[in-house]
């Protein structure tokens, strides 16, 4: 089955290939990126980890994630796409990243717009889900803009640099 690709006026979300190595690792090691982002890498060799992360998800039906690129240019803006896909719960957990060079500009809202519609139609979702750090107020507002709510709060549910942080459970459901 072909990688699904998605667009929409300004973006064009495909599969994430080797190509896109350099720009996921200017991403996932970028500060302000990991800042609020569970993953981060040191070294571009590292980076190798995150693509075969993306391409195991796609091997074993357990998530898809694409690459945003604008349409008029291809240059790459970041990734967004589903892990911890369950067909027998039929949910899946969302997230996303940009590079600070496409930071307020409204390209999440955007990419979430398909990316929603993909998950409820396509993969039969009933429950798309985010967890967010607290501190995350910029990607806490994107999900809310998409009717996303807010569950809960895992108070000090996990370590990251030496500290306990707090995340909290947005979600959304297919309510078709």
């Amino acid at each position: 089955m072909a990688f699904p690709t998605l667009k929409t006026n300004r973006l064009k979300l495909r599969q994430i290939t080797e190509a896109d190595l350099e720009n996921i690792f200017r991403g996932l090691s970028h500060p302000e990126v990991i800042k609020h982002y569970g993953v981060s890498y040191s070294t571009l060799n590292d980076t190798w980890e995150q693509l075969e992360w993306y391409a195991e998800l796609e091997r074993t039906h357990s998530g898809i994630w694409w690459a945003i690129v604008w349409v008029e240019s291809g240059e790459f803006c970041g990734a967004i796409g589903y892990n911890n896909l369950s067909r027998e719960h039929k949910k899946a957990e969302l997230g996303f990243w940009l590079l600070p060079g496409f930071w307020k500009k409204g390209i999440i809202q955007e990419s979430l717009e398909p990316v929603l519609g993909y998950g409820f139609k396509k993969l039969h979702l009933h429950r798309i889900e985010a967890f967010v750090e607290t501190e995350n107020i910029s990607s806490q507002k994107a999900l809310q803009k998409q009717h996303f709510q807010q569950e809960g709060i895992l108070r000090d549910s996990e370590v990251k640099n030496g500290r306990f942080i707090s995340v909290a459970i947005f979600s959304r459901l297919n309510k078709i």
